[in-house]
């Protein structure tokens, strides 16, 4: 794929779709009855999810609820054991995270996946070095990272040749969302972000997501954190026991049913909670 930075500020679109409870953007991703089993373990259930365009969904639910085998099934880490995949209306195969990223989806998993002894630009185009006469071009690749850094509104990095060791929590997401973003990603999923970032650093990646909505790409957010879901979500999708029980725009929400839905599957608070067979 093209890694001009440049084409992330282009606005995604895409058809419209239908789900549990209506979108109000184009659908970027569907799931339609995506269930995954490893052996006797059924660890996703008939999963139905819509994810617009330019929105920020966020993924809640307890432990072991299936969170991070569905995002593992949208990457391409394994494939699901039945149910469509849909990217703009059209049935895709996922079966590497290859396949992923050809589409536009790039995953920041938790630990971020980057060399604390590389600096910022070498982490940035690890494994995708642009060269030049055979000789790597360093100019390029330093001044494109400074752009895209610059376009997310990362100001806090001294110098993109600082190492990656030397940052905060804060810093080190933001150079992973930076070079999901590098890699023309429509939809960046972001697997607890905020995990063991302090204060200062959480209100850093919360902002970063809402730049990331601002330039038209969706988002996917994996949180335990409802403080930061209310924060920057648009739409809720709530998992229980491998189950998608409920799912709708923020509005529908308050941190009381929230809960309720996180530990029971079920909540008088919303409307048409989907019942469960657990």
């Amino acid at each position: 794929m093209d890694t001009n930075p440049e084409t992330f500020e282009s606005v995604i679109a895409g058809p419209q779709g239908s789900g549990l409870a209506p979108s109000d953007g184009p659908l970027l991703l569907s799931l339609r009855g995506i269930s995954k089993s490893f052996g006797a373990v059924q660890a996703l259930r008939h999963v139905d999810l819509d994810v617009p365009a330019g929105q920020v969904t966020a993924i809640i639910g307890d432990n072991g609820a299936g969170k991070s085998t569905l995002i593992k099934t949208i990457s391409g880490i394994w494939a699901q054991s039945s149910g469509q995949i849909l990217w703009k209306g059209q049935e895709v195969h996922i079966h590497t995270p290859r396949d992923a990223s050809n589409l536009g989806i790039a995953t920041v998993y938790q630990d971020l996946s980057l060399c604390d002894n590389l600096d910022i630009v070498q982490n940035m185009y690890l494994g995708r070095e642009t060269t030049k006469k055979g000789l790597l071009n360093e100019i390029e690749m330093e001044i494109a990272t400074r752009k895209t850094l610059s376009d997310l509104s990362v100001s806090t990095v001294k110098s993109v040749r600082q190492l990656v060791g030397s940052l905060s929590g804060g810093q080190r997401q933001a150079v992973a969302v930076a070079r999901a973003v590098m890699r023309e990603s429509e939809l960046v999923i972001l697997d607890e972000p905020t995990a063991a970032l302090g204060v200062s650093q959480t209100a850093q990646v919360l902002e970063l997501i809402h730049t990331l909505k601002s330039h038209g790409l969706a988002v996917i957010v994996i949180s335990h954190n409802l403080s930061d879901v209310f924060a920057v979500a648009d739409r809720i999708a709530v998992m229980y026991l491998g189950t998608l029980v409920h799912e709708g725009p923020i509005s529908q929400y308050d941190t009381a049913s929230a809960v309720e839905l996180i530990t029971t599957g079920r909540s008088s608070r919303v409307p048409n909670t989907v019942a469960t067979s657990v």
